[in-house]
């Protein structure tokens, strides 16, 4: 027969089994928090069992999940770092073990009205940064062992997993709520010409910092933008929309594109610093008859002119916005634009393929597009340069002015 320390090992070991069950992995955040909460309390026999997770903007945790102290998470109950009980621990780092719980100790009157009497709790952290708390509590006296705290910090552990992948789904909701309200459902309907477009997310979570944009100004000129914020996730949709934000302000007071994004990259510079940003801002003339057009940074677009090959216009490339001296001159190319000619303006996730020069990339799409009607030549753009399975974000904005023959607009729905 196995000894006392041979049980005691056995009865470790199925409780280390017992909150690191595989089949956790299974469950959404909101359930893994739950069931671990559940088989805490059952594994230290306790009556409560808490997790807080920590509001770093406020510096406050926050009750997230709850076994026998729902009201934590009901009443939404907040407490500040280095307060009361949990405040304590999340400024130390370090358990705390309360064997007689009085109104001294915490801060939170639930736990004395439930009538709280002992409490264990744990920090939670990841990346060796304390992002949470969770306790447990006993409505009979209890003094908590070396053990109790070693199994509790093990749950710990295995809930601020959780907690970070409620974190980064809670950013990319965010951050796919955020992007899409700055791209266009529905492109404008203006006089002269006919436009489409496409956006394709390069990465699992759907959000990038590529954009589009189409506005018409006061002076009766169309403008028309296209650009990308390096990186991916919630920062750089933030940081797109501010860039997008401001442009708008700047074509406003602006003659010409480059002006526009000179001022626009004195603000990257110095409100954006360390955000690699490229933007083709154009000008469309109210006749509709020329292109005025600036870049930072960006690829050329492709024009189509009908009785001729597709081409890359002379344009300038300036540099990116924010870097480097912000007081280097911008340039604007004059392109004509006759009737039944085509624009395509589009991000780098289009033509760039691992293993292979961007060039190629280019002339593939030059030889794709062909003016027809926009939607038409954006999709040939899209299948021809293989975006089913895009390894980086792609923004395609196709614009055509109609032949001078009356022509019905297309309309893609």
């Amino acid at each position: 027969m196995p000894g006392a320390e041979g049980i005691k090992d056995d009865e470790r070991l199925r409780r280390l089994e017992a909150v690191t069950d595989a089949t956790l992995s299974k469950l959404d955040v909101a359930d893994l928090l739950d069931e671990l909460l559940d088989r805490v309390r059952d594994l230290l026999e306790v009556d409560t069992a808490v997790v807080l997770l920590l509001d770093v903007h406020a510096r406050q945790l926050v009750a997230t999940a709850a076994k026998g102290l729902e009201d934590e998470v009901e009443q939404g109950f907040r407490v500040s770092v280095g307060r009361g009980f949990a405040g304590r621990i999340a400024a130390t780092g370090q358990p705390v073990i309360i064997d007689d719980v009085t109104p001294t100790d915490v801060v939170n009157p639930i736990l004395l009205d439930k009538g709280i009497r002992s409490l264990l709790g744990v920090p939670m952290f990841a990346s060796g940064e304390v992002v949470g708390v969770m306790h447990v509590g006993t409505l009979t006296p209890r003094r908590f062992s070396p053990d109790d705290v070693h199994l509790l910090q093990l749950v710990a552990d295995r809930a601020s997993l959780a907690g970070q992948a409620r974190s980064s789904k809670l950013d990319q909701a965010a951050a796919l709520a955020l992007q899409r309200s700055l791209l266009p459902t529905k492109l404008p309907r203006v006089p002269g010409v006919e436009m489409a477009a496409r956006y394709i997310p390069g990465h699992s979570f759907g959000i990038g910092g590529d954009w589009y944009d189409v506005f018409g100004l006061p002076s009766g000129w169309l403008g028309v933008v296209i650009g990308d914020v390096s990186g991916h996730g919630l920062r750089s949709a933030v940081v797109m929309g501010r860039i997008r934000s401001a442009l708008r302000a700047y074509a406003l007071i602006c003659d010409g594109p480059a002006e526009a994004l000179s001022l626009l990259d004195r603000k990257v510079h110095h409100f954006e610093a360390g955000n690699l940003t490229t933007a083709l801002y154009a000008m469309i003339s109210p006749d509709r008859t020329h292109v005025h057009i600036s870049s930072a940074g960006h690829l050329r677009p492709v024009l189509a002119v009908p009785g001729r090959a597709a081409v890359l216009p002379e344009i300038h490339i300036d540099p990116p916005l924010g870097v480097g001296g912000h007081q280097a001159r911008r340039h604007t190319a004059v392109v004509e634009f006759p009737p039944g000619a085509v624009l395509v303006c589009y991000t780098d996730g289009l033509v760039e393929r691992r293993g292979e020069l961007i060039d190629v990339g280019i002339e593939r799409l030059v030889a794709a597009v062909q003016p027809a009607l926009a939607d038409e030549v954006t999709a040939s753009a899209m299948a021809t340069a293989g975006v089913e399975q895009p390894t980086d974000d792609v923004a395609v904005l196709t614009i055509r002015r109609y032949p001078d023959t009356p022509e019905r607009p297309h309309d893609p729905r």
